[in-house]
């Protein structure tokens, strides 16, 4: 069948299930399968289809969220403010848009001090101070959850815990990096080995596993460090005015901060930085991975603000990725939930920044063609971002002579069902639809998930059992499990199993948009599934809409329509939506918003800033979004109202400034009640 290139919304589909893939890896497992550097490929790769394509963007892409969820060991941990992740640049050229756009947005001509801080290759934390004491300590988690882990953190000697000095804010937010020094990592490996235990890979990884331990007195074995980078609190007229004054601040608190942070008076001081710095990079006691710049004055940072994951006034400029040669072994094809056969080298290991690879990503036949790269050859293989590996290159006056070509396989690897191409896409897919068990397991843990149906305890290792015993084959068999089915399978208690069935059962009247998440249609996210609840109130209405219906909801596209009618035109999706009604799921059907009434905040934007009492920032954010407002992070002239909780700051102020309207917390649960929004 004809080659051809991928559609955008394909090219998309894909990029999203390989990064959502390797931030789990990554931010649940703590084990990367992927270095940094072709991660940001994968990342800005994807960012670039959707700033030209801003149709197709989903509320679940990576690239709206900083990322993926945490894991559910420790106590959940909710921060006061985000901690978002940072843009990053590549080459001079990126650094030099970077400042253009910021003179640009501050309406400047003169050169903007920026501070240059080391990029340190650990976990990010948050510290929380009460009147210069020690009281909490969080991960970083998807920026907006993250996990306690004060236990922990409490056993790192450059953690003070309590404060230095007299003049220490009532309240403190301290955020840094803890990290692993070489010779400390080197160190521990030498001792696991020793003890006969499995080592650690690379000193981000002992950092991050060693911050989550359970038992503390591990921890406080590991030879953790930790500098800080930002502070907070909710006063910010405490602060000093500019981030190199704060640096400086926290370190007479009693922080350690980098040695090598210095200030740069414009981007050409900037680019000097990083090449003085990346001179020294092998030479330093821990690992770095770049440099990250941050606008020196606070109240430019303000005036600057944030996008949707990062801040405009900060850039991480990240070193050149590394490279080794190895010998391509072998070529498998694996099969994603959508069905998408992907080809993976097989390699001889090879240790590449700190990290031992023996598989990379070839994404497709197009690509291996344009490699012209054959089972046996030598290639260079990119830890492209200390995330994911790559093959970048054929040396090809190495090809041994018998040397074999690499086809696609005319059967699904998984199910030996007939892989198919379609003329004009270079995905090649599965046949098998949901008698595939490669995707089977993918859409029940899709649907299983926590913004779906969200059934705790139905986790990645039990549906692969219970899909691997035959007792899953589709989700409506999921509400046929017994107890008796769990209890014949290893390592399942008896309090387990009755958890898992009460899970289980608790998951059977879902609200209608988690429900239509949950069925997995292709780039319907969750926002995507709360338009369409709201706009048809019924899954009836929504299956029997055609496309023109479907386009008339907000954000919903042609491609995005087309998804949907074609998911619901499919009989084997019919039949097991009306198998999971059978089997005693009721999704709950919503009232339809009729007239412009009931959503009387369209085309509004709202701010929250402070704390509320009554309810939490979430909650607020839903009640608002429910009566058709956006709900933003900073407050600018289109801002319609702002609602200030109790130490509401800056955002406050400006609201202030501008003559913009504002209401307390009792003016906003009242103005709440008056739209049926109360309780």
């Amino acid at each position: 069948m004809t080659q051809g290139e991928p559609s955008v919304a394909e090219q998309m589909d894909e990029l999203r299930r390989q990064i959502d893939d390797h931030n789990y890896r990554y931010y649940v497992l703590d084990d990367p399968g992927i270095p940094d550097v072709e991660y940001d490929r994968l990342f800005r790769q994807l960012q670039a289809l959707e700033a030209e394509h801003p149709e197709l963007v989903t509320s679940d892409s990576p690239t709206q969220r900083v990322g993926a969820g945490g894991d559910t060991t420790f106590e959940s941990v909710t921060h006061r403010i985000p901690m978002l992740s940072l843009d990053n640049a590549f080459d001079e050229d990126e650094m030099r848009e970077f400042d253009r756009r910021i003179h640009d947005r501050l309406e400047t001509e003169e050169a903007v001090e920026y501070v240059c801080e080391p990029k340190l290759d650990g976990l990010a934390v948050s510290l929380h101070y009460q009147n210069g004491v020690l009281t909490r300590a969080a991960t970083r988690g998807d920026g907006y959850v993250g996990e306690d882990i004060t236990g922990n953190v409490r056993t790192i000697p450059s953690v003070p815990l309590k404060l230095r000095g007299e003049q220490v804010p009532e309240q403190l937010e301290v955020r840094g990096e803890v990290y692993m020094p070489k010779a400390g990592f080197e160190r521990l490996n030498k001792s696991l080995a020793e003890q006969g235990e499995k080592t650690f890979v690379n000193p981000r990884n002992a950092a991050a596993g060693s911050l989550r331990q359970k038992n503390p007195k591990v921890t406080a074995r590991r030879p953790l460090e930790m500098c800080a980078y930002s502070v907070a609190v909710p006063d910010d007229g405490v602060l000093p005015e500019t981030q190199w004054d704060c640096l400086h601040q926290v370190r007479k608190w009693g922080f350690r901060t980098n040695p090598e942070m210095r200030l740069a008076d414009g981007v050409e001081a900037c680019l000097q930085a990083y090449e003085d710095l990346l001179a020294k990079r092998a030479d330093l006691s821990y690992e770095i991975d770049g440099i990250v710049f941050k606008v020196n004055r606070l109240d430019l940072q303000g005036r600057l603000g944030f996008v949707s994951r990062a801040p405009r006034w900060a850039i991480a400029h990240k070193f050149p990725a590394e490279e080794a040669l190895t010998v391509l072994e072998d070529v498998e094809f694996q099969v994603g939930r959508t069905g998408a056969v992907t080809p993976v080298a097989r390699l001889k290991p090879v240790f590449v920044g700190g990290v031992t690879v023996s598989n990379a990503t070839l994404h497709n036949m197009d690509e291996i063609r344009r490699l012209d790269v054959r089972i046996g050859d030598t290639v260079f293989v990119r830890r492209a971002g200390d995330v994911i590996p790559q093959v970048v290159k054929v040396v090809a006056d190495k090809r041994p002579d018998n040397a074999g070509e690499i086809a696609l396989p005319d059967q699904c690897p998984v199910c030996d069902s007939d892989v198919i191409q379609v003329e004009g896409e270079a995905v090649a897919r599965c046949s098998g639809g949901l008698f595939c068990p490669a995707q089977r397991k993918e859409a029940i843990r899709h649907y299983a998930s926590r913004k779906a149906l969200d059934i705790e305890g139905l986790g990645d290792k039990w549906i692969d059992i219970l899909v691997d015993r035959e007792l899953l084959k589709t989700v409506a068999d999921i509400y046929t499990l017994r107890k008796g089915d769990l209890l014949g399978l290893e390592r399942m208690g008896d309090k387990s199993a009755s958890n898992l069935i009460a899970a289980i059962d608790a998951s059977k009247t879902p609200e209608l948009w988690r429900f239509i998440y949950a069925l997995g249609i292709r780039e319907v996210g969750e926002a995507t599934a709360k338009g369409l609840a709201r706009h048809f109130g019924t899954l009836e209405a929504l299956a029997e809409a055609d496309e023109e219906a479907l386009q008339a909801v907000p954000d919903v596209g042609p491609i995005v329509a087309g998804h949907v009618r074609s998911f619901f035109d499919q009989p084997h999706n019919q039949e097991t939506i009306a198998a999971l009604e059978a089997n005693g799921v009721q999704w709950q059907e919503e009232e339809m918003a009729a007239d412009a009434d009931a959503r009387p905040l369209d085309g509004q934007t709202w701010v929250l800033t402070g704390t509320l009492t009554e309810m939490t920032r979430s909650e607020a954010k839903e009640k608002l979004e429910a009566l058709g407002a956006k709900v933003a992070g900073s407050v600018s002239k289109k801002t319609a109202c702002v609602v200030a909780g109790e130490a509401a700051g800056s955002k406050l102020a400006k609201a202030e400034s501008l003559g913009l309207e504002v209401l307390d917390e009792a003016g906003f649960v009242a103005f709440l009640a008056s739209h049926g929004q109360n309780g």
